[in-house]
């Protein structure tokens, strides 16, 4: 069995999220419980009851990285040693705290201060991200490069699989893109739910904050390989300053870092979080014989711990 864990992203949160692992699993409610004194706030009772804060960016980040590492930390040694992990986007933080990168205290403060840059720059600079479904990923980014060539900002955000890919930009700029694409012979857009261009150059104010703000911080090497979205190589802990820092304007190489984990011999995808999207994603990407699950919830949690302590294994 060689596992490859994946980290829920922003946009995977509901609100309740948790809320049973919280209330029945110790260890799980531990990680919550520290996580809302380095905040300031009791994060289980935002998460269960505060649908408005829970769509922001400044609350929501923190809230999906204590969910992940919870999970982790409440499965403790009944989960092997990972082959690789990949988070998307805030998701890495969650990776590489699981790895030993980041201590936990230490990631919640960073994310904290991250969402809330990620907030400011969002509302001064509106933006728009669109989903663009279709596998001739070379001609949305001839349009894309084209619409720049004419001063357009408009942007590829993020490769999620390798017939997704996700624009972001102005948001006219974005909506032209989309009447260019769709003329192009684009059959399927989806707008997305979020108030920012993430991982276009629309962040570049919210990057250099947060380069500023972890120019001091020291990480730990990994006990486990964490494949980076901006690179779509393994993290090298010598460049992961510069790397967290350009990931904000950059755009995500989720089906790419996918792609090499599998490569390294991945056959088990367990990805933990509030939703299962990113497993989804694998399912585009990864073979049949690649055994996939999400832990969301207790009973998904319970279903899994059963599977990782069976005599069969997973």
């Amino acid at each position: 069995m060689k596992i490859g864990l994946l980290f829920s992203g922003q946009g995977a949160q509901q609100v309740g999220m948790g809320a049973d692992l919280y209330a029945n699993v110790p260890e799980y409610q531990q990680v919550i419980d520290r996580a809302s004194q380095v905040l300031g706030y009791d994060l289980a009772q935002l998460t269960a009851e505060d649908e408005q804060k829970l769509a922001q960016t400044q609350y929501v980040q923190p809230a999906i990285l204590a969910m992940s590492t919870g999970i982790i930390t409440a499965l403790g040694d009944t989960l092997p040693k990972p082959i690789a992990g990949l988070g998307l986007s805030l998701g890495e933080y969650s990776a590489l705290t699981a790895a030993g990168v980041m201590d936990y205290e230490q990631a919640v403060a960073i994310i904290k201060d991250r969402g809330a840059y990620m907030q400011a720059v969002g509302n001064a600079n509106p933006g728009k991200m669109v989903a663009i479904m279709g596998d001739d990923q070379a001609l949305i980014e001839g349009v894309l490069e084209k619409l720049q060539s004419q001063g357009k900002r408009v942007y590829a955000a993020n490769y999620n699989t390798f017939a997704q890919l996700v624009i972001g930009g102005i948001a006219e700029d974005v909506d032209e893109a989309v009447t260019a694409l769709t003329e192009a012979g684009i059959k399927r857009t989806v707008a997305l739910p979020v108030s920012g261009a993430f991982h276009t150059p629309l962040l570049q104010e919210a990057a250099d904050q947060l380069g500023e703000r972890i120019a001091d911080e020291t990480f730990h090497e990994m006990t486990f390989p964490i494949y980076s979205n901006t690179t779509s190589d393994v993290f090298d802990i010598d460049q992961l300053h510069d790397v967290l820092t350009r990931q904000l304007m950059s755009p995500t190489y989720f089906a790419q870092a996918l792609q090499k984990m599998l490569d390294a011999g991945v056959d088990t995808l367990i990805e933990v979080g509030p939703s299962s999207t990113l497993i989804k994603f694998a399912k585009k990407i990864a073979p049949k014989t690649v055994k996939r699950y999400a832990i969301t919830d207790l009973e998904s949690f319970n279903e899994v711990k059963a599977l990782l302590t069976s005599e069969e294994g997973v």
